[in-house]
């Protein structure tokens, strides 16, 4: 192996490490906890090395958002193929949350300068919103706005969720609710 591809392949190993530690970082002390000082320290690189990666914190979550955009919006595609297509993503998208907390926090709730809605969006971002607009079907009107609608409610149903203020026993009764509301408008 040649001297650049040993280069290339440990610098990619130290992104993946950067990005990892980021997480469990987040995952066991909240995502304030996460600094450039400390994720130096505790990867065990200078901190120069770690912005050879990233400028600061914001790019690291923004690499840790975009990774769970193209996840969701891959399982919001899987679910589009489903009988209840509608259904199927809305669960996807509350269980993605559920399963992803410090993941959905750096897509959805901290401050990012991923670019929504405009013509910057990155492709992941797109892809997934483009799967909520095709669950909802082709018959429905002003299928962007809806859309949004849509998102916003999965959404606050998930920060509603992971903040307690909703009991857990009424997740699955909310989210039909939900798309008993959506049918009902089409």
């Amino acid at each position: 192996m040649s001297i650049v591809k040993r280069k290339a392949r440990e610098r990619a190993a130290r992104y993946e490490l950067i990005l990892n530690t980021a997480l469990e970082l987040a995952a066991a002390e909240g995502w304030e906890a996460v600094t450039t000082r400390r994720l130096a320290a505790l990867i065990q690189y200078s901190q120069p090395v770690l912005y050879s990666h990233f400028k600061g914190k914001a790019e690291i979550m923004a690499a840790i958002a975009m990774r769970g955009f193209e996840q969701l919006a891959t399982e919001l595609k899987n679910a589009a193929g489903s009988a209840d297509a509608l259904h199927a993503a809305c669960t996807a998208y509350l269980q993605f949350a559920a399963s992803q907390p410090v993941v959905y926090e750096a897509m959805f709730v901290s401050p990012t300068e991923l670019l929504f809605a405009s013509e910057q969006t990155p492709t992941a971002l797109r892809d997934a919103f483009d799967a909520l607009v095709t669950a909802l079907g082709p018959d429905q009107e002003d299928l962007v706005f809806t859309a949004e609608v849509l998102w916003s409610a999965l959404h606050g149903m998930v920060v509603l969720s992971q903040s307690k203020r909703l009991p857990v026993d009424g997740d699955r009764d909310r989210l039909d609710v939900l798309i008993r509301k959506f049918r009902r408008s089409c």
